[in-house]
């Protein structure tokens, strides 16, 4: 029981940072020790460590010796080439998955569409449920992988994933997508469940282009705010 109550805790404390850096309440490039979030998550310093070990392997913050860590700057470079990757490993791994599938799989699917669903329909939600959310879509596209039966893409995809997590946050919560990502997941669900692989397919690539140019709309407009800024300065 102990060793399940430090294992909750430990996690919950992974999640709980991580939504901290994705939905930018603590920005990129900022500095955050140990003890900084020890104190405002009220929690010792040791899950807080692990915490931040696993976010470094995921690519969101960097060690930096006697001072902390430095949460990752999401720039366009970055941006490109973790979407261009993305979109080959979620195509590839949904195709397998569409072939793969079992009625159980199927089911876990249906069921992680229900929440989305259940998720969407709280009046006023606040951020926190929004970033739960996200979290089920992107959890989505991890279990399609997993239920490809590829262990390296699968391990592969959930890396990337990670690093695309902020990007989806931003599209979601700036323009306002999520009902277009819920009915893009429900149709690449029912294409699975279908085993039509090759449409599948398709559509799984097409969701991740759709959000990638959705975001490239914003960094865009960023990058014009602040040229017209510095020329009217």
């Amino acid at each position: 029981m102990a060793k399940e109550t430090k294992n909750t805790l430990r996690d919950s404390v992974y999640s709980a940072l991580k939504a901290m850096i994705v939905t930018g309440q603590i920005p990129p490039g900022s500095r955050v020790t140990e003890n900084d979030i020890a104190a405002k998550l009220t929690v010792s310093r040791t899950p807080v460590r692990e915490a931040f070990n696993r976010l470094e392997r995921d690519g969101l913050v960097t060690g930096r010796p006697r001072q902390g860590y430095v949460v990752t700057e999401f720039d366009i470079n970055m941006f490109r080439e973790a979407f261009e990757i993305r979109e080959l490993l979620d195509g590839h791994a949904t195709e397998l998955a569409a072939e793969a599938a079992t009625e159980q799989d199927k089911v876990r699917l249906r069921a992680m569409l229900a929440e989305c669903e259940r998720l969407a329909a709280i009046p006023e939600r606040t951020n926190r449920e929004k970033f739960q959310e996200l979290e089920v879509g992107i959890d989505l596209h991890r279990v399609i992988a997993e239920i490809s039966g590829n262990v390296m893409l699968h391990n592969m995809l959930c890396g990337i994933l990670d690093k695309c997590q902020h990007y989806v946050w931003t599209e979601l919560l700036w323009l306002d997508e999520w009902k277009i990502a819920r009915d893009e997941h429900a149709e690449i669900v029912d294409a699975i469940c279908a085993g039509d692989a090759a449409r599948a397919g398709t559509l799984a690539r097409a969701h991740v282009r759709g959000s990638r140019d959705n975001v490239l709309r914003l960094l865009q407009a960023k990058s014009d705010y602040r040229n017209f800024l510095a020329k009217a300065s």
